[in-house]
């Protein structure tokens, strides 16, 4: 199991990929909606707050079982997060 250190940088890593896209996006298509991406580069910021935020408060400490399943699910839902803002992103 990889440790909540290594969960976070991914977290990190994906917002600010994300962050770096809609930036790139803004400056190099002039026809691209810029209210949109503004509104996605704000969701970027919310899912790094939101994911951190999960990640910190497993449920079920004491059993096992329960944090390996928490922790999962967390990345599942982090990954699935992200590829809905990336295609958001190039819908915009």
């Amino acid at each position: 199991m990889s440790s909540i250190r290594n969960l976070k940088k991914d977290i990190n890593f994906l917002a600010s990929e994300l962050f770096t896209d809609c930036y790139v996006k803004q400056l190099l298509h002039e026809d691209a909606d810029k209210e949109q991406i503004a509104k996605i580069m704000v969701e970027a910021v919310n899912f790094k707050a939101e994911f951190i935020a999960r990640a910190n408060h497993p449920d079920g400490k004491d059993n096992r079982k329960l944090v390996k399943a928490f922790f999962q699910n967390l990345r599942k839902d982090m990954y699935a997060r992200f590829m809905e803002l990336t295609d958001n992103l190039n819908k915009a």
